[in-house]
């Protein structure tokens, strides 16, 4: 880790905006019952802030040199925050089946205890499929808050199936790679 010295820097400082953003998020995806679109949409808009923000701060981590403990603990911490409270949320409100919300977060918490159980040994990296699996999650779930017209169900319920096969292939995958060594 290159810059322990300043633990509030920029990637950190918007990984820790992730975090205080997700109870606006939430609110918004409840309000009303979760059934006024335009409330529905501010929920999309805040998730996805909070997804754009991921993808900046590890760049600008790395640009800047700016890597350090805390951020490489809290980044994983605030993806999984961001997911899950999308999730639950989608579940509670009867959007989503709550197997797909349990599959999708026994996933992620499962890979995330072990990198933690294995961090002495190495970060383990973000796989390919990894990545894509975090894209489809993310534009999963965008498509469940989002209002759409009944036309669009079956693509939307597609895009999920996607997520749900990537997540458990790649879940997996980090597990097998890991008792392997």
């Amino acid at each position: 880790m290159d810059d322990e010295s300043k633990i509030i820097n920029l990637p950190n400082a918007l990984t820790l905006l992730r975090f205080i953003a997700l109870p606006f998020c939430a609110y918004a995806l409840f309000k009303n019952g979760g059934a006024d679109a335009t409330w529905r949409v501010l929920a999309w808009s805040g998730f996805f802030l909070v997804g754009l923000t991921d993808f900046f701060d590890g760049r600008v981590a790395r640009a800047r040199k700016q890597i350090t403990s805390l951020g490489t603990l809290l980044d994983p911490i605030a993806d999984k925050a961001a997911i899950g409270t999308a999730l639950i949320g989608l579940s509670m409100l009867h959007r989503l089946p709550w197997w797909v919300t349990a599959v999708i977060l026994v996933r992620e918490i499962g890979v995330t205890i072990l990198r933690f159980a294995v961090i002495r040994e190495g970060v383990i990296p973000a796989s390919k499929g990894g990545k894509l699996k975090t894209l489809f999650q993310g534009f999963g779930v965008g498509f469940f808050i989002l209002p759409l017209p009944h036309w669009l169900f079956i693509p939307r319920d597609a895009f999920m199936a996607v997520a749900v096969i990537l997540t458990v292939t790649t879940g997996v995958d980090y597990f097998v790679k890991v008792f392997k060594k």
